[in-house]
């Protein structure tokens, strides 16, 4: 019965929610139509990795989806959901594989997909940190400046990771990494896009794990 009373009088906490992060993805014109659904497919199956799964649900992490392009071209694909048991993680990878295109043509603007991205936390849940993954192939051919963005997102204390999709060399990976990093993110780098699926499963462990230990 004391039991009882003490619980009515200190309610356990609830769970807060460790990360909510935003998945951002490149569709401008450097995209076709099956690089496309590699990157929608690969994140789908990342999504269903057992080891992704328990950690985003561990930490009842929040997730939602933005596809980007040129300087007005952002679209909140599938909006915030947390992930609080494997059902949830599981129809939200569903969600991601059926995902209809959102732009074609367009140009790259990553500073507006930050600065979109940024304000799209303003819907976000209580979490106790706050990321951007930007993925993409290419380097800005448009918009703003993306140091600026960057630092802006450095100073409301959210962290930008960053998958890097090259198809030769390492130009957009150190492009990120000067660019569109924050100092406490860190840049996967993809070999050609078929090697996406297996770089955002390596992106999502590393960064949800940072959190957990």
């Amino acid at each position: 019965m004391w039991r009882a009373f003490l619980f009515c009088l200190f309610p356990l906490p609830a769970l807060a929610c460790e990360t909510a992060l935003i998945l951002t993805i490149d569709v401008s014109n450097s995209i076709d139509v099956a690089e496309y659904r590699i990157q929608t497919d690969g994140l789908a199956d990342a999504l269903a990795d057992p080891d992704v799964i328990e950690t985003l649900v561990q930490g009842e992490s929040a997730l939602t989806v933005v596809q980007w392009s040129g300087t007005d071209k952002q679209e909140v694909s599938l909006d915030w959901r947390q992930m609080r048991t494997s059902l949830d993680v599981e129809a939200f990878a569903t969600e991601v594989r059926m995902m209809p295109r959102a732009f074609v043509l367009s140009d790259t603007a990553p500073a507006e997909a930050i600065l979109f991205s940024l304000d799209h936390f303003r819907t976000a849940p209580a979490c106790e940190r706050r990321v951007i993954d930007v993925s993409g192939d290419g380097t800005p051919n448009s918009g703003g400046e993306t140091r600026t963005a960057r630092n802006l997102a450095e100073r409301a204390g959210v962290t930008i990771n960053a998958i890097a999709i090259e198809s030769m060399g390492l130009a957009i990976t150190n492009f990120y990494r000067g660019a569109v990093i924050t100092r406490n993110g860190f840049v996967v780098t993809a070999r050609t896009h078929r090697d996406y699926p297996r770089a955002i499963r390596t992106k999502l462990i590393r960064e949800l794990s940072q959190v957990l230990g």
